[in-house]
């Protein structure tokens, strides 16, 4: 299960999903900088450390790195979620307590989830729909790439 991201560690990997795609060191420092001094040598060392715990991915480009993400920031968002819930002795009382917290906005996603995971599965080609979440996922649509 995935520990939560440190402050800057969260800082660079918003930018890598936000740019969904691969990103130089340079190219996060620059944005980074934009709301805060920082060097670059601690970028490479943030984006190195995400790299060996798996967050994110490299290629070699001449003398550098271009980083990609792993997996998304919802997937990222999901676990840690499943991580908080799974600590529970009673799951049941934190999922009260947690949708106690939720604004009126997120009750609505949830409800939304929760249609889509309940959705039937039809393979039989008569209904003209798969089912399936990315047709029904409304989050799908805000993502770049349209996932």
């Amino acid at each position: 299960m995935p520990r939560p991201l440190g402050e800057l560690e969260d800082a660079v990997m918003t930018r890598v999903w936000k740019w969904n795609r691969p990103v130089t060191v340079r190219e996060v420092l620059e944005d980074l900088q934009k709301e805060r001094s920082i060097a670059y040598t601690t970028v490479m060392t943030v984006l190195d450390n995400l790299h060996q715990k798996g967050w994110v991915r490299r290629e070699s480009e001449g003398r550098a790195y271009r980083y990609e993400a792993v997996s998304t920031r919802a997937a990222y968002a999901a676990a840690l979620m499943n991580e908080a819930w799974s600590r529970s002795d009673n799951a049941a009382a934190a999922l009260v307590a947690f949708f106690g917290m939720m604004s009126e906005e997120q009750r609505q996603a949830l409800q939304d989830a929760m249609r889509i995971v309940q959705l039937p599965q039809t393979t039989d080609g008569d209904s003209g729909s798969t089912g399936s979440v990315e047709d029904e996922n409304p989050a799908s649509r805000d993502e770049p790439g349209g996932r």
